[in-house]
């Protein structure tokens, strides 16, 4: 393990403890029983890293999250329809790897990690003691994707990307609450902050190679669902293809990959494929404002058809002050601060193929995986600067807040 704590840390800790933030991070009820952690989810390898959620982000446990892998494969091979989906999961968007892990959250009480698992097309919950597998849900269609926790921290979300259904399950049961029926491939799913709608980005097929601008047609019906929580009921679609026309970039694609609302929820900032920069859209005049091209590496191939699921920029976060933006620049290998004001990216960090952007739980840093250098990396949102770099388990993908019992050792 490597770790770089930079100067004057535990100074702006303390200060930045004194303000009211508001990260975004499932709402649990504060009890001494209870520690703020970071989850790191490991995909080609099937375990989380549990790690500090701020100041050194040194290591505390590692939880495997595939303990039925056996018997999870059987069933696979016994089924010759599960079977091809998931050596098409292995060698399309797994790069020739299993998809073990893709996203988790821990429940409440904090005794238990719910894990989605492309591969295994369900969600599990993890006993934190014991290691073993409390629940079981299995999406309908073949792949589990990107979740979501609702800000009570009671209900969490799941993409069905191969049936275009998002899942609504009780995260202590694993019973499902509602679903509803999204876009093509959908992905990134977001709560709102009283957790009266829940946001999904559908991105369409991204394992063709059909990625030549002239043909984006190809990739299906993509946009944005939104459903009211109450009901499951879709209330309203977005599509961003004649948005990004009215304001002069037919040139990009729809796809909405990684998204944030600034913390009133006035304006969304998304990325999309193929593309190495970011997109601003204003909620109430429901059109796109502002999109900015940052830097390329000069050495990423230019080849569309190279790039990690019509990936080139995948991740993204914001300050809990609304003031910065984080930027995973996946196939550039760069992360950088954003200002949000003007748009101004600051230093380059090099970093090894970033897939996701998430923010400290002191609000200081984002943090970012490394997915080609199985580490991740704190960089400051007030200087731009990497902080800290932990080692992690093999293609670190997710990373998210979460709560663990205080003194937990690892099952």
């Amino acid at each position: 393990m490597t770790v770089h704590i930079g100067p004057l840390r535990g100074v702006l800790g303390a200060l930045v403890a004194l303000l009211p933030l508001a990260v975004s991070a499932p709402a649990v009820a504060q009890s001494p029983a209870l520690q703020e952690v970071m989850f790191v989810g490991n995909n080609w390898e099937g375990t989380v890293d549990v790690i500090h959620s701020r100041g050194d982000f040194a290591k505390l446990g590692r939880i495997n999250v595939v303990p039925d892998k056996t018997q999870r494969l059987l069933e696979i091979y016994l089924n010759p329809i599960k079977l091809a989906y998931y050596l098409g999961i292995q060698q399309g968007p797994g790069e020739g790897h299993d998809q073990l892990v893709d996203d988790m959250y821990t429940t409440p009480a904090g005794d238990a990690l719910v894990a989605s698992r492309p591969s295994f097309a369900d969600v599990v919950s993890i006993d934190l003691a014991t290691g073993a597998v409390r629940w079981r849900f299995a999406v309908s269609g073949y792949r589990a994707d990107h979740m979501a926790v609702s800000p009570d921290g009671k209900s969490v979300a799941v993409s069905a990307s191969t049936s275009n259904t998002v899942h609504v399950l009780d995260i202590v049961t694993g019973r499902q609450l509602g679903s509803f029926t999204a876009g093509d491939k959908p992905h990134e799913n977001i709560f709102t902050r009283d957790g009266r709608y829940l946001w999904n980005m559908s991105i369409g097929e991204v394992n063709t190679s059909l990625d030549d601008p002239s043909l984006d047609w190809t990739k299906g019906d993509r946009h944005i669902t939104i459903a009211d929580t109450r009901t499951y009921g879709v209330v309203r679609t977005i599509d961003m293809r004649p948005r990004l026309d009215a304001f002069g970039r037919k040139d990009l694609s729809d796809a909405v990959r990684p998204a944030v609302f600034t913390p009133d929820e006035s304006k969304l900032y998304f990325q999309v494929s193929f593309f190495g920069g970011l997109v601003e859209y204003d909620v109430a005049t429901d059109k796109i404002t502002r999109v900015k091209e940052l830097p390329l590496n000069p050495a990423t191939n230019p080849d569309r058809t190279t790039w990690v699921n019509d990936s080139r920029h995948h991740g993204l976060s914001i300050s809990p002050d609304g003031s910065k933006l984080c930027v995973a620049g996946t196939m550039d290998d760069y992360a950088t601060v954003v200002d949000r004001a003007t748009l101004t990216p600051g230093p380059l960090v090099t970093a090894s193929k970033p897939y996701w952007a998430t923010v400290s739980g002191d609000g200081l840093d984002c943090v970012i995986s490394e997915s080609g250098a199985d580490r991740v990396s704190a960089i400051s949102f007030a200087t731009g600067q990497r902080v800290a770099t932990v080692a992690v388990g093999d293609h670190p993908q997710r990373v998210r807040i979460g709560h663990i019992p205080a003194g937990w050792t690892a099952p």
